[in-house]
């Protein structure tokens, strides 16, 4: 038990389990148990009273005004994600205040996902669930009333080799799909090598019928040549980077695909212009998309892709990739996003050096 009783705010229940870590060590915890993310003037008022800590999440807006609040006593922003669009990095710096997020034990959850939709929006597997569902399943046919695409044996371009890029593309692999990789960072090649090793291993000992590939490509080559394009970028806006990926995927975009290609996005919302991707949609430039994020959550009603004349081209989640139990809440750090950011509380508030704590982002600052 620390000597002193540090007092934390969680804008969100974050699990029971992971936040009684920091009731057993005699923390003062506060929570904020609503479902909708509590307003920033509660926030605000928690800040300029003192806490230690604060636990967040993406949908809470951390900027100058909030650092400013707990300069001299807020010691640790602790992020239940592995984004931190919501976080002011800038502001973080100028205050000295470490902000932390949860890195890598999302990775697999949210590379399956992305897969698991690569798959239901090919196959059609929710047009065909409501078929059965609403008692419209008149007969078996050849073809009526709709075709799904194959995975197996297409070609994926994956947009981005982080954790979770490099996680989605050894899943494509046991699909034997050919990979085309575009990351603006160019700092895979021995990954790419270490996979291609693989397949020719598998295709050599005759479990693949076919040799596949895995290269790297320009983003506009990938997007040419691919059956399945999903994405794995960071957003990054216009003023913070010569590589901004803000509305990475608009018309010009959308027009390099295959008509009959497949738009996969895991990322972040505003990486899609989603009025482009509406058009590209509705003019049948591709053949459909499957969306786990929106650049502005929830999805309005006013969002256009909610148009009914969709329904068999895009299929629509609620930021639900990393929405899988032990990831979500488990409270090993190793394991779950609930208990790395409470991990990341210990070690700031308790001494250790934030240059020298795995999950501190803005470690330039100290």
């Amino acid at each position: 038990m620390p000597d002193q009783k540090f007092r934390v705010f969680a804008t969100c229940d974050i699990g029971k389990e992971a936040l009684d870590v920091l009731r057993k060590k005699g923390y003062e915890l506060e929570v904020y148990h609503f479902v909708e993310p509590p307003p920033k003037s509660l926030i605000l008022e928690k800040v300029r009273n003192g806490i230690d800590a604060l636990i967040t999440t993406l949908r809470d807006p951390m900027d100058e005004e909030v650092f400013a609040a707990g300069q001299g006593t807020l010691k640790i922003v602790a992020q239940d994600a592995v984004g931190y669009d919501n976080i002011d990095r800038n502001a973080a710096n100028k205050y000295r205040i470490p902000f932390s997020h949860t890195a890598d034990v999302l990775t697999e959850a949210t590379a399956e996902f992305a897969f698991f939709m690569m798959g239901a929006v090919a196959r059609k597997l929710y047009p065909s669930e409501r078929l059965v569902e609403e008692g419209r399943w008149p007969s078996w046919h050849p073809y009526e009333p709709f075709l799904g695409d194959e995975v197996t044996g297409r070609t994926v371009a994956v947009i981005g080799l982080g954790r979770i890029g490099k996680a989605f593309v050894k899943k494509c692999v046991g699909f034997d799909m050919n990979i085309l990789c575009y990351d603006p960072e160019n700092k895979q090649p021995g990954f790419l090598e270490s996979v291609q090793r693989v397949m020719d291993a598998r295709f050599a000992e005759k479990l693949t019928g076919a040799k596949q590939t895995i290269a790297s490509a320009s983003f506009e080559h990938a997007l040419q040549q691919a059956d399945f394009v999903s994405l794995h970028v960071p957003l990054i806006l216009a003023h913070q980077s010569d590589k901004p990926t803000y509305h990475l995927m608009s018309e010009p975009q959308f027009a390099m695909m295959k008509k009959t290609a497949y738009l996969i996005n895991t990322s972040r919302g505003p990486i899609i212009d989603e009025n482009a991707l509406y058009r590209a949609l509705m003019e049948d430039w591709i053949a459909g998309a499957a969306l786990d994020v929106f650049e502005t959550e929830p999805l309005p009603a006013s969002s256009p892709l909610r148009d009914r004349r969709l329904h068999l081209k895009l299929r629509k989640f609620h930021h639900f990739a990393s929405g899988a139990r032990a990831t979500r809440l488990s409270p090993d750090p190793n394991i779950g996003m609930a208990g790395r950011a409470v991990q990341a509380v210990i070690d700031v508030l308790e001494g250790q050096d934030p240059k020298l704590v795995p999950y501190v982002v803005n470690k330039e600052a100290f």
